[in-house]
C-alpha cells in the first residue's frame, strides 16, 4: 500500500482520511474553492455526519463494555449491553444524518466554506449535546 493509503485506485483510506481530516477527496479540480475546506453540501454533510458517529462509538462502545461485564450474570441486565451498542450506531445514523445535514444546509445557504475542523467541532458537539442531554434526564422531567 502506497503512502499509508488503503483505498481503491490510489485514494486514501478511511482512517487516514479520519486522521489527517480530508473527509472526502475529490477528484480533479472541479471546485475554486481552497483544497484544505470543505465546499460542497454533501462533502460539508459526511464531515460532520462522520465525527458525530465516531465520538458517539467512542462513548458507547466502552459503556456498552462496561455494562456488559458488570452485569454478566444478570438473568436480564446483560442484555442492555446490545442496547447501547445499538444506541450508539442507530442514534447517528437516525438522527446524526438529520442535524448533519441541517448543519451543512446552513453553511451551504450562508455560502461559507467549512474547515474540517469545524466539521470535528460540530460532530462531537452533537454527541456532546446527546450525553448532557442522557445524564441530566431533561426529558424524564418534562
Amino acid at each position: 500500500m502506497e503512502g499509508g493509503g488503503g483505498g481503491l485506485g490510489g485514494e486514501p483510506g478511511l482512517l487516514q482520511q479520519i486522521l489527517s481530516l480530508r473527509l472526502v477527496p475529490r477528484v480533479g479540480n472541479v471546485t475554486d474553492c481552497q483544497r484544505a475546506t470543505l465546499c460542497s453540501f454533501p462533502e460539508m454533510w459526511y464531515g460532520v455526519f462522520l465525527w458525530a458517529l465516531v465520538s458517539s462509538l467512542f462513548f458507547h462502545i466502552p459503556a456498552g463494555l462496561l455494562a456488559l461485564f458488570t452485569l454478566r450474570h444478570h438473568k436480564y441486565g446483560r442484555f442492555m449491553s446490545v442496547g447501547i451498542f445499538l444506541m450508539g450506531v442507530l442514534g447517528p445514523i437516525s438522527a446524526g444524518i438529520l442535524t448533519s445535514a441541517a448543519i451543512a444546509g446552513v453553511y451551504k445557504a450562508a455560502g461559507k466554506e467549512m474547515i474540517p475542523f469545524e466539521a470535528l467541532v460540530l460532530g462531537v458537539g452533537q454527541t456532546f449535546c446527546v450525553l448532557i442531554v442522557s445524564f441530566l434526564r431533561i426529558l424524564a422531567t418534562l
